[in-house]
């Protein structure tokens, strides 16, 4: 996995009147856990937009007054209008111990299926996985180059080495579907009707990331 370097302040007052003053500055107020204690801190919002608004997935290096620490951004919360970012967590990371996270998947290759009329369906952009961070690769590769209409690549399609895929081995995370196009084109339009509803369906499965 890639490296993001975070800069932090520490935080010595955790009140109310505190937290209001970190955030009028456009910090964020910040815990890290997992270690030996947790440590309380600010980060700058501007700093998260490297880190948050991404499809990637990254292990973070935050400097906390000096002292380095590696970790992994777990949780976040928001502010229900505007919308920024009113606290993270972090979970300090034992780099001999495995670690439960996000990859994401990134599809290589021509599907067959797309070259004769059908669309791909992409159910699953991160899939959960365990392993020590210096086995998780920055993401997950998936080849659809023998993907004919009608079928799936599924999670136990994905191949890795070093560290699990938390998910279920017979789960569709991309799907080769016909257009309704193409089936009107073979004169079936029910069949078309029916493929929408499976992509609807599917959609509906598509879990939140972390």
């Amino acid at each position: 996995m890639k490296t993001i370097a975070l800069k932090a302040d520490a935080r010595t007052g955790l009140g109310k009147a505190e937290t209001k003053q970190v955030r009028a500055v456009g910090k964020v107020p910040c815990v890290i856990y997992g270690g030996k204690e947790n440590k309380h801190f600010a980060i700058y919002q501007a700093d998260f937009k490297k880190l948050v608004y991404t499809d990637q997935s990254y292990k973070v290096q935050i400097d906390l007054d000096g002292q380095l620490y590696i970790a992994i951004l777990k949780d976040l919360q928001f502010h229900p209008v505007s919308e920024e970012i009113t606290h993270a967590d972090f979970l300090e990371i034992d780099v001999t111990k495995s670690v439960d996270t996000t990859l994401p998947i990134n599809v290589e290759g021509v599907a067959p299926g797309v070259k004769a009329g059908g669309r791909l369906l992409k159910t699953f952009r991160k899939l959960r996985v365990r392993g020590l961070i210096s086995n998780l690769p920055e993401f997950l590769t998936a080849n659809i180059d023998d993907l004919e209409l009608g079928q799936s690549i599924r999670v136990k399609d994905i191949a890795v080495e070093g560290f699990e895929i938390l998910e279920s081995p017979e789960r569709a995370i991309i799907s080769c579907k016909m257009t309704r196009a193409a089936v009107s084109a073979s004169g079936d339009e029910e069949a078309a009707e029916g493929e929408e509803g499976a992509e609807e369906e599917a959609g509906a499965e598509t879990p939140a990331e972390s």
